[in-house]
């Protein structure tokens, strides 16, 4: 058994346990606001595992994610200087807060609803939605459809595949392993020279 196979086994192990969907709620949260993973990586394997439960699973997901939202507006409405360092000239997610504000100036609402569904950092547009005070309800009504539709995607998908879906993933789970991490290398070396 390699090594990307037994990751995967002990990942859908995680995600059967009794705790899993408060964790699953935590991330989703922490990611909307200021955490960098997203919750796919938690929602996914959890959807395999239970796939009865997949439409709760994406439920939760969307309502914490949308709750995180509120309080990355919140910060960007009320403590911007928190985040300063991050989003100022040289920060970690200076350019994409610097586009985040254009696309704010010339989309607003389809700007949060895009970076909802999207894998654009979602946490740049709820801190950059509040710094430059766009209407709180419209912000909610285009994180909710967006991080919605992301979720419910996912979970819909799994479902769709069902239980032929997780042994298929397990079959060629090392090849895609494998190749992220060689493709990652080579990215690495792209950008490095």
């Amino acid at each position: 058994m390699g090594l990307f196979t037994r990751l995967y086994d002990m990942t859908l192990g995680w995600s059967r346990h009794r705790h899993a969907p408060r964790y699953l709620g935590a991330l989703s949260f922490a990611e909307s606001s200021f955490f960098p993973v997203p919750p796919d990586v938690m929602l996914m394997p959890m959807c395999l595992a239970q796939p009865d439960r997949g439409w709760w699973f994406a439920a939760l997901t969307t309502l914490t994610s949308v709750l995180g939202g509120a309080a990355g507006y919140a910060i960007g409405y009320f403590a911007l200087e928190w985040v300063a360092p991050l989003i100022g000239e040289g920060g970690r997610w200076a350019a994409a807060y610097a586009q985040a504000s254009r696309w704010f100036d010339e989309w607003g609402f389809w700007a949060i609803l895009i970076a909802g569904f999207s894998p654009i950092p979602y946490k740049v547009f709820t801190i950059s939605a509040g710094a430059l005070g766009m209407a709180f309800l419209p912000f909610l009504l285009a994180s909710a459809i967006g991080r919605g539709a992301r979720f419910f995607l996912v979970a819909g998908l799994l479902a769709w595949g069902g239980a032929g879906m997780a042994a298929r993933l397990r079959l060629y789970v090392e090849w895609i392993g494998w190749s992220v991490v060689g493709l990652g290398g080579v990215a690495y070396l792209v950008l490095r020279s």
